[in-house]
């Protein structure tokens, strides 16, 4: 909410020469336009409390449809005990790359287990992207096939895990329907259809390798269950980067899509649909309502809207606008590189944050947008660039100390000690959210003793790994 500044004239800094005055009014004026983004510890509360009720809609049979955050059960039940080795093929897609890993699950005497990966990245074409999900699906096998011919293994009949960062409704560790895509994918003839049939379907026109896909995930529950490899505490995963999501372990109990009673069961949060329900609108700016707006799907994905790597950038360059509007930063000029969309990629926040002080990593990116900035230009974008970021610390924060708070009440434990497993760009790469998030979540989960377990390769290695799990499962019921 905005925070109230005193008024210019009675700003101490304002009783000095004349000289400086027309530089403290500036920075008055920049400072009174990105207060908006400020949120007060309140605030956040306020919007915990509104996710974990969402939370509970999604859960519930009679108003899972009508919820924003829709809970999907994942029927990833059983975490990984050590015991299971192997080859496992992985496939990670969530983004505008896609990934293809060789997974080895083998037994070591210390741990009792050891893990080891090779993988290879490749870039998806927009018209893949964009197209229908037969040329999306074929690239993807094309993908495949390309990897098991450089290591030499197309003639093995691997497990595959998949991992699928998009909302799936599951009916089964191998059977996700696509509710809809987001974070730029609009291929038609996906979206209502099982994915594991759609990959399965390629592969079959391919013809030239076979696998047995046996699990697919989303990135959270693949991040969760590589980092419990670490810590077995870790009853947590969570995304931020493209995009922003988080799943934990429920009480089966309260998971009304599922029939049984016992235990726990991972559930997809899907929390960056949240505000679907006009939970979010007395916090979103005017930046945020351009960005929607202009967004391939308008109305949906709000609360990622507010936090993700993929708007982050284009939300400050909006700030940067609005502030050349108003005269206070580049001379009142914007040039066309600034005028453009998405121009102002999200890697140079991070940038901008790291900047050493001398103001030369700012000074060069924007002179590559066409600009010409002075000093106090170049402390301005970094005072924009901080309000972006730091706010989407905090709303990140208030969401997953939502879900660490319902955990630890529904448990009902008095103190509870947990771990959350963390992957993405923004987490990984910004060089404060990491700092901002752990504090804001720690002050909102007075009761809970939190580890953060940053992932390594977690979507993909976790994937094999679940799969890992699977097979073993049913090789048990096979012998029963």
């Amino acid at each position: 909410m905005p925070v109230k500044i005193p008024a210019p004239e009675s700003h101490p800094l304002l009783n000095m020469p004349c000289i400086y005055r027309s530089v403290v009014e500036r920075l008055f004026m920049v400072e009174q336009i990105l207060s908006e983004f400020r949120l007060e510890k309140e605030d956040l509360k306020e919007v915990m409390g509104r996710m974990q009720r969402e939370m509970d809609r999604g859960l519930r049979v009679d108003t899972h449809e009508e919820a924003s955050v829709k809970m999907l059960p994942t029927y990833v039940c059983s975490t990984p005990e050590g015991s299971e080795v192997g080859d496992f093929l992985a496939l990670d897609l969530g983004g505008t790359n896609f990934r293809v890993m060789l997974v080895k699950v083998g037994e070591d005497e210390e741990r009792g287990w050891k893990v080891e990966t090779k993988h290879q990245m490749y870039s998806i074409p927009e018209d893949a992207m964009t197209g229908t999900a037969e040329m999306l699906f074929d690239y993807i096998a094309e993908c495949i096939s390309d990897f098991l011919d450089k290591h030499h293994i197309k003639h093995k009949k691997l497990p595959l895990g998949f991992t699928f960062s998009f909302p799936v409704r599951h009916e089964d560790i191998d059977k996700g329907i696509l509710l809809n895509w987001t974070k730029g994918f609009k291929a038609s003839g996906a979206e209502g259809n099982n994915v594991v049939g759609l990959l399965r379907d390629a592969i079959k026109r391919r013809g030239d390798f076979e696998m047995d896909v046996v699990a697919m995930v989303n990135d959270t529950v693949a991040t969760m269950i590589s980092c419990y490899y670490e810590d077995r505490s870790c009853e947590v995963g969570m995304i931020v980067g493209t995009g922003c999501n988080a799943c934990y372990m429920e009480e089966m109990g309260t998971v009304e899509l599922v029939e049984g009673e016992e235990g726990r069961m991972c559930v997809n949060t899907e929390w960056g649909a949240f505000g679907a329900n006009g939970e979010l609108e007395e916090f979103r700016l005017e930046y945020d309502r351009v960005v929607d707006e202009t967004s391939l799907y308008p109305g949906q994905q709000l609360y990622e809207k507010l936090i993700s790597g993929k708007y982050m950038g284009e939300l400050v360059r909006l700030v940067l606008l609005k502030l050349v509007n108003e005269e206070l930063l580049f001379d009142g000029e914007a040039s066309e590189q600034l005028k453009t969309r998405f121009s102002f990629e999200t890697r140079y926040v991070s940038q901008v944050e790291s900047d050493s002080g001398d103001r030369k990593q700012i000074y060069n990116i924007l002179s590559t947008l066409g600009l010409l900035p002075s000093e106090l230009d170049c402390d301005i974008v970094r005072l924009a660039c901080e309000s972006v970021s730091t706010r989407s610390a905090h709303m990140c924060g208030a969401g997953l100390a939502a879900v660490i708070n319902r955990m630890r009440e529904h448990r009902s434990q008095e103190e509870m000690k947990i771990t959350v497993g963390v992957d993405g760009s923004v987490y990984k790469l910004h060089p404060c959210f990491q700092a901002r998030f752990h504090k804001i979540v720690r002050e909102l989960t007075p009761h809970s003793d939190i580890t953060f377990i940053q992932s390594e390769e977690g979507s993909g290695r976790g994937a094999a790994l679940i799969s890992a799990v699977a097979c073993k499962m049913a090789a048990c019921m096979l012998t029963q």
